[in-house]
Protein backbone atom coordinates (compact mmCIF):
# COMPACT_ATOMS: atom_id res chain seq x y z
CA UNK A 1 0.00 0.00 0.00
CA UNK A 2 1.32 3.60 -0.62
CA UNK A 3 0.41 6.31 0.70
CA UNK A 4 -1.64 9.20 -1.23
CA UNK A 5 0.14 11.89 -3.22
CA UNK A 6 0.96 15.03 -1.59
CA UNK A 7 -1.74 17.63 -3.46
CA UNK A 8 -1.34 22.06 -3.00
CA UNK A 9 -2.32 22.77 -0.05
CA UNK A 10 -5.12 25.47 -1.38
CA UNK A 11 -8.22 22.62 -1.99
CA UNK A 12 -11.05 22.31 0.49
CA UNK A 13 -11.25 19.79 3.59
CA UNK A 14 -15.08 18.85 4.47
CA UNK A 15 -16.38 16.21 7.02
CA UNK A 16 -18.77 14.05 6.53
CA UNK A 17 -21.25 13.35 9.28
CA UNK A 18 -23.40 10.29 10.73
CA UNK A 19 -26.68 9.71 9.99
CA UNK A 20 -28.88 7.70 13.00
CA UNK A 21 -31.85 6.35 12.85
CA UNK A 22 -34.70 6.47 15.32
CA UNK A 23 -33.63 3.42 16.43
CA UNK A 24 -30.02 4.61 16.95
CA UNK A 25 -29.08 2.46 13.54
CA UNK A 26 -26.70 3.53 11.06
CA UNK A 27 -28.60 5.05 7.58
CA UNK A 28 -26.03 4.11 4.92
CA UNK A 29 -28.12 5.41 2.04
CA UNK A 30 -28.41 8.65 3.32
CA UNK A 31 -24.43 8.60 4.35
CA UNK A 32 -23.99 7.72 0.87
CA UNK A 33 -25.98 10.18 -0.51
CA UNK A 34 -24.58 13.19 1.93
CA UNK A 35 -20.49 11.52 0.50
CA UNK A 36 -21.58 11.91 -3.26
CA UNK A 37 -23.18 15.69 -2.19
CA UNK A 38 -20.09 16.97 -0.60
CA UNK A 39 -17.72 15.00 -3.56
CA UNK A 40 -19.70 16.46 -6.59
CA UNK A 41 -20.37 19.94 -5.25
CA UNK A 42 -17.77 21.07 -2.64
CA UNK A 43 -14.89 18.55 -2.71
CA UNK A 44 -13.11 15.40 -2.88
CA UNK A 45 -11.45 15.41 0.08
CA UNK A 46 -13.24 14.16 3.02
CA UNK A 47 -12.76 12.87 6.05
CA UNK A 48 -14.84 10.78 8.78
CA UNK A 49 -14.99 11.01 12.42
CA UNK A 50 -13.63 13.76 13.22
CA UNK A 51 -15.32 15.72 15.99
CA UNK A 52 -18.37 16.37 14.21
CA UNK A 53 -18.46 12.88 12.69
CA UNK A 54 -18.94 11.35 16.39
CA UNK A 55 -15.85 9.29 16.31
CA UNK A 56 -15.58 9.98 19.84
CA UNK A 57 -18.76 7.95 20.49
CA UNK A 58 -18.48 4.94 18.15
CA UNK A 59 -18.69 1.53 19.08
CA UNK A 60 -15.73 -0.86 17.29
CA UNK A 61 -18.51 -2.60 15.25
CA UNK A 62 -20.05 0.99 14.54
CA UNK A 63 -16.88 2.27 13.47
CA UNK A 64 -16.03 -0.85 10.88
CA UNK A 65 -19.46 -0.60 9.29
CA UNK A 66 -19.58 3.20 8.70
CA UNK A 67 -15.74 2.92 7.66
CA UNK A 68 -16.49 0.07 4.87
CA UNK A 69 -19.23 1.98 3.92
CA UNK A 70 -17.17 5.39 3.68
CA UNK A 71 -14.10 3.25 1.98
CA UNK A 72 -16.93 1.79 -0.81
CA UNK A 73 -18.66 5.25 -1.93
CA UNK A 74 -15.09 6.95 -1.47
CA UNK A 75 -14.02 4.39 -4.30
CA UNK A 76 -17.36 4.73 -6.27
CA UNK A 77 -16.59 8.92 -6.33
CA UNK A 78 -13.07 8.99 -6.82
CA UNK A 79 -13.11 10.91 -3.24
CA UNK A 80 -10.13 10.52 -1.25
CA UNK A 81 -11.10 9.31 2.63
CA UNK A 82 -9.58 10.59 5.70
CA UNK A 83 -10.31 8.56 8.65
CA UNK A 84 -10.58 10.07 12.37
CA UNK A 85 -9.16 8.24 15.32
CA UNK A 86 -10.58 9.49 18.49
CA UNK A 87 -10.18 7.28 21.51
CA UNK A 88 -8.33 7.58 25.20
CA UNK A 89 -6.98 4.30 24.57
CA UNK A 90 -3.47 4.65 21.86
CA UNK A 91 -4.09 0.57 21.67
CA UNK A 92 -8.00 1.29 19.98
CA UNK A 93 -6.40 3.96 17.59
CA UNK A 94 -3.48 1.57 16.16
CA UNK A 95 -6.20 -1.11 15.76
CA UNK A 96 -8.78 1.19 14.10
CA UNK A 97 -5.42 2.38 11.67
CA UNK A 98 -5.08 -1.39 10.89
CA UNK A 99 -9.05 -1.83 10.15
CA UNK A 100 -8.74 1.21 7.83
CA UNK A 101 -5.91 -0.05 6.13
CA UNK A 102 -7.60 -3.36 5.56
CA UNK A 103 -10.22 -1.49 3.41
CA UNK A 104 -7.83 0.38 1.58
CA UNK A 105 -7.87 3.60 3.52
CA UNK A 106 -4.15 5.30 4.09
CA UNK A 107 -5.08 8.62 4.95
CA UNK A 108 -5.76 9.14 8.83
CA UNK A 109 -6.46 12.35 11.04
CA UNK A 110 -5.09 11.96 14.96
CA UNK A 111 -6.39 13.21 17.68
CA UNK A 112 -4.52 13.35 21.12
CA UNK A 113 -5.93 11.09 23.88
CA UNK A 114 -7.86 13.88 26.69
CA UNK A 115 -7.80 11.85 29.62
CA UNK A 116 -4.77 13.96 30.72
CA UNK A 117 -2.76 16.73 28.15
CA UNK A 118 0.31 14.43 27.26
CA UNK A 119 3.82 15.38 28.82
CA UNK A 120 6.62 16.06 26.15
CA UNK A 121 7.72 11.83 26.34
CA UNK A 122 4.17 10.56 25.99
CA UNK A 123 3.88 13.32 22.94
CA UNK A 124 6.79 11.50 21.01
CA UNK A 125 5.61 7.85 22.33
CA UNK A 126 1.87 8.95 20.40
CA UNK A 127 3.25 9.89 17.25
CA UNK A 128 6.10 6.74 17.19
CA UNK A 129 2.89 4.58 17.57
CA UNK A 130 0.65 5.81 15.16
CA UNK A 131 3.16 7.83 12.07
CA UNK A 132 6.03 6.08 13.19
CA UNK A 133 4.32 2.10 12.86
CA UNK A 134 2.94 2.82 9.77
CA UNK A 135 5.17 4.29 7.28
CA UNK A 136 2.91 3.61 4.61
CA UNK A 137 0.15 5.99 5.75
CA UNK A 138 0.14 9.41 6.27
CA UNK A 139 -1.43 11.23 9.02
CA UNK A 140 -2.84 14.95 9.99
CA UNK A 141 -3.34 16.02 13.40
CA UNK A 142 -6.17 17.74 14.58
CA UNK A 143 -5.20 20.54 16.95
CA UNK A 144 -8.06 21.17 19.16
CA UNK A 145 -8.92 22.11 22.69
CA UNK A 146 -10.61 19.18 23.60
CA UNK A 147 -7.47 17.53 24.17
CA UNK A 148 -6.06 19.33 26.81
CA UNK A 149 -2.94 20.11 24.72
CA UNK A 150 -2.78 22.42 22.20
CA UNK A 151 0.82 22.44 19.98
CA UNK A 152 2.54 24.67 19.00
CA UNK A 153 5.32 24.89 16.03
CA UNK A 154 8.00 24.36 18.85
CA UNK A 155 5.94 20.85 19.55
CA UNK A 156 5.83 19.92 15.75
CA UNK A 157 9.09 20.88 14.95
CA UNK A 158 10.58 17.44 16.12
CA UNK A 159 7.57 15.44 15.13
CA UNK A 160 7.96 16.10 11.97
CA UNK A 161 11.58 15.40 11.74
CA UNK A 162 11.21 11.93 13.09
CA UNK A 163 8.05 11.56 11.10
CA UNK A 164 8.54 11.94 7.25
CA UNK A 165 4.46 10.90 6.75
CA UNK A 166 3.25 13.34 9.14
CA UNK A 167 2.18 15.87 6.53
CA UNK A 168 -1.15 18.05 7.86
CA UNK A 169 -2.79 19.87 10.80
CA UNK A 170 -6.00 21.07 11.09
CA UNK A 171 -6.74 23.87 13.18
CA UNK A 172 -10.01 26.27 14.09
CA UNK A 173 -7.14 29.05 15.19
CA UNK A 174 -8.34 32.59 14.02
CA UNK A 175 -6.08 34.20 16.41
CA UNK A 176 -2.95 35.83 14.55
CA UNK A 177 -0.26 35.14 16.25
CA UNK A 178 -1.20 31.73 16.89
CA UNK A 179 -1.97 31.43 13.20
CA UNK A 180 1.67 33.00 12.44
CA UNK A 181 3.26 30.38 15.00
CA UNK A 182 1.65 27.26 13.23
CA UNK A 183 2.77 29.15 9.58
CA UNK A 184 6.04 29.22 10.11
CA UNK A 185 6.33 25.30 10.05
CA UNK A 186 4.86 25.95 6.64
CA UNK A 187 5.39 24.09 3.74
CA UNK A 188 6.35 20.68 5.31
CA UNK A 189 3.18 20.62 7.03
CA UNK A 190 -0.14 21.21 5.28
CA UNK A 191 -2.24 23.51 7.04
CA UNK A 192 -5.82 23.43 6.72
CA UNK A 193 -8.19 26.49 9.02
CA UNK A 194 -11.59 26.92 9.47
CA UNK A 195 -12.90 30.13 7.85
CA UNK A 196 -11.67 32.95 10.08
CA UNK A 197 -7.97 31.23 10.74
CA UNK A 198 -7.89 30.09 6.65
CA UNK A 199 -8.81 34.66 5.96
CA UNK A 200 -5.74 35.39 8.31
CA UNK A 201 -3.64 32.52 6.94
CA UNK A 202 -4.50 33.27 3.23
CA UNK A 203 -2.90 36.52 3.07
CA UNK A 204 0.71 34.90 3.54
CA UNK A 205 0.81 31.50 2.82
CA UNK A 206 -1.12 28.66 0.10
CA UNK A 207 -3.25 27.05 3.24
CA UNK A 208 -6.13 24.44 2.98
CA UNK A 209 -9.93 25.50 4.19
CA UNK A 210 -11.21 23.43 6.92
CA UNK A 211 -14.90 23.63 5.77
CA UNK A 212 -17.35 24.56 8.55
CA UNK A 213 -19.76 27.82 8.24
CA UNK A 214 -19.18 27.96 4.57
CA UNK A 215 -20.63 24.29 4.00
CA UNK A 216 -24.29 26.21 4.17
CA UNK A 217 -23.82 26.89 0.54
CA UNK A 218 -21.19 24.92 -1.96
CA UNK A 219 -20.95 27.50 -4.21
CA UNK A 220 -19.95 30.43 -2.11
CA UNK A 221 -17.29 28.26 -0.08
CA UNK A 222 -15.42 27.94 -2.88
CA UNK A 223 -15.61 31.62 -3.90
CA UNK A 224 -14.39 32.14 -0.64
CA UNK A 225 -11.29 29.99 -1.51
CA UNK A 226 -11.48 31.66 -5.16
CA UNK A 227 -11.52 35.01 -3.83
CA UNK A 228 -9.39 37.84 -2.46
CA UNK A 229 -8.96 39.33 1.06
CA UNK A 230 -11.79 41.94 0.27
CA UNK A 231 -13.80 39.25 -0.77
CA UNK A 232 -13.27 36.90 2.38
CA UNK A 233 -13.21 39.99 4.88
CA UNK A 234 -17.20 40.10 3.68
CA UNK A 235 -17.93 36.87 4.07
CA UNK A 236 -16.48 36.66 7.70
CA UNK A 237 -18.98 39.13 8.45
CA UNK A 238 -22.03 36.98 7.58
CA UNK A 239 -20.05 34.28 9.18
CA UNK A 240 -20.37 36.15 12.34
CA UNK A 241 -24.42 36.09 11.79
CA UNK A 242 -23.92 32.32 11.33
CA UNK A 243 -22.12 32.23 14.54
CA UNK A 244 -24.88 34.29 16.70
CA UNK A 245 -27.53 32.18 14.92
CA UNK A 246 -25.89 28.80 16.33
CA UNK A 247 -25.66 30.41 20.02
CA UNK A 248 -29.16 31.67 19.58
CA UNK A 249 -30.00 28.17 19.35
CA UNK A 250 -28.03 26.27 21.13
CA UNK A 251 -28.83 28.30 24.31
CA UNK A 252 -26.65 26.72 26.32
CA UNK A 253 -28.22 23.03 25.87
CA UNK A 254 -26.05 21.89 22.80
CA UNK A 255 -22.49 21.52 22.24
CA UNK A 256 -21.22 19.43 20.40
CA UNK A 257 -19.71 20.24 16.57
CA UNK A 258 -21.70 17.54 15.22
CA UNK A 259 -25.30 18.71 16.19
CA UNK A 260 -23.94 22.05 14.43
CA UNK A 261 -22.98 20.15 11.35
CA UNK A 262 -25.71 18.52 11.32
CA UNK A 263 -27.88 21.06 10.59
CA UNK A 264 -25.79 22.79 8.01
CA UNK A 265 -25.79 19.57 5.91
CA UNK A 266 -29.81 19.17 6.59
CA UNK A 267 -29.60 22.52 4.38
CA UNK A 268 -29.17 21.00 1.57
CA UNK A 269 -30.70 17.70 2.14
CA UNK A 270 -34.07 18.09 4.45
CA UNK A 271 -34.18 14.32 4.95
CA UNK A 272 -31.09 14.24 7.05
CA UNK A 273 -31.72 13.22 10.36
CA UNK A 274 -30.19 15.72 13.30
CA UNK A 275 -29.95 13.67 16.25
CA UNK A 276 -26.71 12.63 17.52
CA UNK A 277 -25.62 9.45 19.37
CA UNK A 278 -26.93 9.75 23.32
CA UNK A 279 -26.17 11.33 25.89
CA UNK A 280 -25.10 14.18 23.71
CA UNK A 281 -28.02 17.06 22.77
CA UNK A 282 -29.01 17.73 19.46
CA UNK A 283 -30.90 20.03 17.52
CA UNK A 284 -35.20 19.40 17.37
CA UNK A 285 -36.97 20.19 13.65
CA UNK A 286 -37.97 23.65 15.05
CA UNK A 287 -34.46 24.75 16.30
CA UNK A 288 -33.04 24.12 12.82
CA UNK A 289 -36.27 25.83 11.25
CA UNK A 290 -35.17 29.03 13.56
CA UNK A 291 -31.45 28.60 12.55
CA UNK A 292 -32.16 28.52 8.88
CA UNK A 293 -34.67 31.85 9.32
CA UNK A 294 -31.53 33.55 10.81
CA UNK A 295 -28.88 32.75 8.49
CA UNK A 296 -28.10 35.44 5.47
CA UNK A 297 -30.03 34.93 2.41
CA UNK A 298 -27.67 34.35 0.54
CA UNK A 299 -26.86 31.31 2.34
CA UNK A 300 -30.37 30.51 2.88
CA UNK A 301 -30.12 28.94 -0.70
CA UNK A 302 -30.07 25.63 -1.95
CA UNK A 303 -26.92 25.80 -3.02
CA UNK A 304 -25.49 22.16 -2.63
CA UNK A 305 -27.93 20.34 -4.67
CA UNK A 306 -26.47 21.00 -7.91
CA UNK A 307 -25.07 17.39 -8.48
CA UNK A 308 -22.92 18.31 -12.06
CA UNK A 309 -20.59 20.64 -9.91
CA UNK A 310 -17.14 19.63 -10.31
CA UNK A 311 -15.29 19.55 -7.37
CA UNK A 312 -12.49 22.09 -6.47
CA UNK A 313 -8.37 20.29 -6.47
Amino acid sequence: MNPPTPEPASFILATAVVPWTASGAFDSEIFRRQVRTIGRGLTRHIYLFGTAGEGYAVTDRQFDEIAACFAAVAGEENVRPMLGLISLSLPTIIERIERGRALGICEFQLSLPSWGALNDAELATFFAETCGRFPDCTFHHYNLARTKRLLTAADYRPLVERHPNFVGVKSSADDPAVVADLLTMAPRLRFYFTEFGYAIARRTHDVGLLASLSTAHYGHARQFVAGDDTRRTADLAEFRVMIAAIREVAAGRMHMDGAFDKMLFRLSDATFPLRLLPPYASATQQEFACFRSALPARWRTDGNADENLHPLE
